[in-house]
């Protein structure tokens, strides 16, 4: 499935952040997102994910396709993993976990409290996710923060795959994961903003 967005224009607060922004991105690849830390890439995956709308423009591509891993991991502490993985599962329909156990070494931690885990495993789990959803477009918000060296090469190889089956990946990360992938800097797609006649700057006041 195709995701296009087509002269997006998106707020952060109700404050423009990025204005006629537009890509496309075909099955079988992936495009990485770049820009300073306040350039406006995790409004645009939120907005991509159908979390939050869009000024202007439109966005082409299912969102039931969509799965979104920003920067919490969306865990259940009181369940295990494995009942975590089956809880996501069961959600979009789906029964076999057991890709995603494999793909991020967690079938040792199977039946550990989500609570329990370090941040780097949970990190790990909360990746795997994506692998039970059955959904071919991945938008991905920082997805190797707290990983290691190993769980970074866990999750290259995972989106590898995904891609060689036919999904795609849209991702804002700052580190090369090895994997072939279109580069969009954001940073010129930066909204002006102008103060009204009359108004103060109150942020510096």
């Amino acid at each position: 499935m195709t995701l296009s967005a087509q002269n997006l224009t998106l707020a952060r607060g109700g404050i423009p952040v990025v204005a006629d922004l537009s890509f496309t991105l075909e099955p079988g690849h992936a495009l990485i997102l770049r820009g300073p830390n306040g350039a406006g890439k995790t409004t645009l995956l939120r907005t991509i994910a159908g979390l939050q709308p869009a000024l202007r423009g439109q966005i082409t591509g299912a969102a039931d396709q969509i799965a979104y891993a920003g920067h919490a991991d969306g865990l259940k502490a009181m369940l295990s993993v494995r009942e975590n993985l089956a809880f996501w599962a069961q959600v979009f329909g789906h029964s076999d976990i057991s890709a995603a156990l494999d793909a991020y070494a967690l079938h040792p931690l199977a039946d550990r409290l989500a609570g329990t885990l370090s941040a780097g495993q949970k990190r790990r789990l909360g990746l795997s996710r994506l692998l039970v959803t059955g959904c071919p477009i991945w938008v991905l918000d920082e997805p190797t923060v707290s990983l290691d060296t190993d769980a970074v090469a866990m999750f290259a190889a995972a989106v590898k795959h995904h891609l060689a089956q036919g999904g795609s990946a849209l991702m804002a990360t700052h580190i090369d994961l090895g994997v072939e992938a279109e580069v969009l800097d954001i940073t010129p797609y930066r909204a002006k903003t102008t103060l009204r006649a009359g108004a103060s700057d109150e942020a510096f006041l």
